[in-house]
């Protein structure tokens, strides 16, 4: 005969145990007052690479493992993370990645200047070396407008370095920046006609890399963590072996397409031989797009020194793009106050303001693969 319900008791209660174990739930994290602090060199498939007790008697290399509340969290080369777990360094050692500390600065991009997700590329970074090519591949002033705009919304310093100068003199590609202040370097290959190299190979711009120019670039780099951004086929990873001596891949320029082959498949930050302590370069990979959605088109336009004052005689609510009426900037720049580049960077301006139909898509061609 079944029993009344009225006389059950907790005994008569089966209680499922939960899937996700008997633990109660919190919101409290361990402190990991014990973490050690280590400096991220590279990110490879889910592993992340630290430097721990950088320029002590103690440096070592630790792999690690993020911790699942980091999941959403992205970590670059550059950021300074907490360590726990095994930081021995010992082979086939894992330590666990639980803090992402605090950046300085952060360089970033989006897919393209429609996408609203920023991407990180490096952390902590003091200074942008962009690199290019005087030819072969041609340089690409809207790459070089792009990069300089990153640079100055992440608050670091730009440094434009052109190589291969000896086979087209890179005058008029400097001409557009002549207004701007931030350092440039020259490099050419010494000797290369008499050597019989040729100078617009990749093999001879490392065979003959212009001593001058890597002692002027290293000279900037001392004591700072510098980024190397440039379109593949520039001699950019053949100038961070030769600060570095690392042996980085380097690759040609295709002669059909005229653009370089990529041949870094994830950043990578080194040492920079013989210098200060903290002295460090970030090699970083090919890069298809390099949008610039997540940055405020004010902060853009003040990255364009040599056109902002024209904005003074704008009327309110001026958005500076070919279809407004009295811009100050055609004003400014008709006059000749933006100097001969002056047309030339107004529509530089506007491309990457997006607001020249005439433009749309252009961007994209020009900037080819980046690595």
């Amino acid at each position: 005969m079944a029993r009344s319900t009225d006389s059950w008791d907790e005994s008569d209660v089966r209680i499922r145990p939960s899937k996700k174990g008997s633990r109660p739930r919190t919101k409290d994290r361990p402190s990991h007052d014990d973490a050690v602090t280590g400096r991220i060199i590279t990110v490879d498939r889910g592993r992340y690479t630290a430097v721990v007790g950088e320029d002590s008697g103690d440096e070592r290399i630790i792999i690690a493992a993020r911790a699942r509340e980091l999941r959403r969290s992205p970590v670059v080369a550059g950021d300074f993370v907490s360590l726990v777990g095994d930081v021995s360094g010992e082979p086939d050692t894992l330590a666990r990645l639980v803090r992402i500390q605090d950046r300085r600065t952060l360089l970033r991009r989006s897919a393209d200047d429609t996408d609203p997700i920023e991407r990180a590329v490096v952390a902590n970074a003091d200074q942008l070396v962009v690199v290019v090519a005087a030819a072969n591949p041609e340089p690409r002033t809207g790459f070089i407008d792009r990069a300089l705009v990153a640079a100055y919304d992440a608050g670091i310093e730009p440094l434009l370095l052109v190589t291969k100068a000896d086979v087209k003199d890179p005058a008029e590609l400097l001409s557009n920046y002549e207004h701007l202040d931030f350092p440039v370097i020259i490099s050419r290959t010494s000797d290369s006609a008499a050597s019989g190299i040729d100078a617009r190979s990749d093999d001879g711009l490392s065979a003959r890399l212009n001593s001058d120019a890597v002692s002027q670039l290293r000279a900037y780099l001392e004591g700072k963590v510098s980024v190397m951004l440039g379109h593949s086929g520039v001699g950019k990873s053949t100038m961070v072996n030769a600060l570095t001596g690392a042996e980085r891949a380097t690759g040609g320029v295709n002669a059909v397409t005229g653009r370089g082959r990529h041949t870094s498949s994830s950043a990578l930050a080194l040492k920079l031989t013989g210098a200060p302590a903290g002295s460090w370069i970030i090699d970083t990979p090919g890069i298809r797009s390099f949008g610039l959605a997540h940055v405020d088109p004010d902060r853009i336009l003040r990255s364009f020194p040599d056109l902002e004052p024209g904005t003074d005689a704008c009327e309110r609510g001026c958005k500076h793009n070919a279809a407004a009426v009295n811009c100050g900037l055609d004003s400014w720049v008709a006059e000749g106050k933006a100097g001969p580049t002056g047309p030339a960077r107004l529509t530089s301006l506007r491309r990457l303001l997006g607001s020249d139909p005439r433009l749309e898509g252009q961007e994209t061609k020009e900037l080819g693969s980046i690595s």
